[in-house]
């Protein structure tokens, strides 16, 4: 009796912990987003590195809707000394058309195309990018998804943040306006549950980086080995961030968001893709097995029984309270994420953000259950420590 009592006054303390680290956290990414997100310059600071030489590697698979609009926005951004390195790993892509339309289109834009990747590891991505990567001509090099899309001064904004102590310049992933529920609850989320962990990680120290969007001194990767040190990990980005943070270098944000316009979105894409990113985290990062208590629902049942049982408070009357006070911080910072309207309803985000709260438990378990993780055209098995091995069909 005495262990059972000890062992619910540590779950009350484990709860009112978790109650204070959670709301640190909302109350980070908020002000965070509110001070440093779409700020407008007066004057635009000139650093060492805006006027030097940017690489733009792009990797390239198959065509969606939007990928020519997307592509395009990189040939008409307003920067006076950066290259296009267009990488398709198969010549029958049809992503190959695309590129030659807009090298056709834009002949004064210093852009390149390169065509058959190179084979030097597992991860399909440096494979496709390494013929760019070996090209590139500057000292700074861009790494950026196709479905990412750009404004005329995103790559000046990136290098404003690249002062001298800074190696690596990341912008925080969210998602264009477009049209349907599925694309609602893709904006839902990068707008609340990701921007809260991403800037609270990275305002505290922990380096926190996605590859959809990353500007970096080549000679530092270069000193890591290159792109091709990283080939045999599934997330490189993790690994290349790991890499310049252990040789001293500091990371700065962009104070404009890595705009991801796919033209290609469902409900079941963003579960897949949501499951694999899970999987990825929980063998490079043990602590991820917590994850699932940093989510509104399960979170608000601990604390609501911590308060309970010291307090003597209603359990469910504190659950539906504190959800709602999470609804509504969520809400101020997609706005904040945003940087005006939303094109959805209020009503719109109130559902989705019920059903990707839903989910969250669902996905965690779906990415333990299973090992193995589909990306691109290929299948890899994924082991502790973040290296995986392709699974090849005998």
């Amino acid at each position: 009796m005495a262990l059972l009592d000890l062992a619910m006054q540590g779950l009350a303390v484990f709860g009112f912990i978790l109650f204070f680290v959670l709301w640190l956290m909302h109350l980070m990414s908020i002000i965070y987003v509110r001070l440093h997100l779409h700020r407008k310059r007066s004057e635009v600071k000139q650093s060492f590195a805006q006027m030097a030489g940017v690489s733009l590697l792009k990797p390239l698979k198959g065509v969606d809707p939007n990928l020519i609009s997307n592509l395009e926005t990189f040939f008409t951004l307003d920067y006076p000394k950066y290259e296009i390195l267009l990488c398709v790993q198969d010549h029958d892509d049809l992503a190959v058309d695309v590129c030659k339309k807009l090298l056709g289109k834009y002949p004064n834009v210093d852009a390149r195309l390169f065509i058959g990747g190179k084979k030097v590891g597992i991860n399909p991505k440096i494979n496709n990018l390494m013929p760019g990567y070996e090209g590139a001509k500057y000292g700074l090099v861009w790494i950026c998804d196709s479905g990412i899309r750009v404004k005329p001064d995103t790559l000046t904004d990136m290098t404003n943040q690249m002062t001298e102590k800074v190696g690596l310049v990341h912008g925080l992933p969210y998602v264009a306006d477009r049209q349907g529920f599925a694309a609602t609850l893709e904006q839902v989320y990068f707008g609340t549950s990701h921007p809260r962990s991403y800037i609270s990680a990275n305002v505290t120290g922990i380096k926190c980086v996605t590859g959809m969007s990353c500007l970096m001194r080549k000679d530092v990767l270069d000193q890591a080995g290159g792109l091709v040190s990283f080939a045999q990990y599934i997330a490189e980005d993790y690994f290349m961030a790991k890499a310049i943070a252990d040789r001293g270098w500091k990371f700065s944000m962009a104070t404009q968001v890595a705009l991801q316009n796919s033209g290609s979105y469902s409900i079941g894409q963003f579960q897949s893709r949501m499951i694999r990113w899970t999987k990825l985290r929980i063998n490079m990062l043990p602590g991820t097995v917590l994850e699932p208590v940093s989510e509104c629902f399960l979170a608000s049942l601990i604390i609501g029984w911590a308060a309970h049982y010291v307090f003597r408070w209603d359990m469910m009357v504190f659950f539906m309270c504190h959800c709602l006070a999470w609804f509504l911080s969520d809400y101020v910072q997609l706005t904040g994420v945003q940087g005006g309207p939303l094109c959805f309803s209020k009503l719109d985000f109130a559902v989705a953000w019920f059903i990707r709260e839903s989910m969250a438990v669902q996905i965690f378990l779906s990415a333990l259950w299973d090992p193995t993780i589909s990306w691109r055209t290929g299948r890899y098995r994924l082991r502790c420590g973040g290296t995986a091995e392709e699974i090849l069909d005998v």
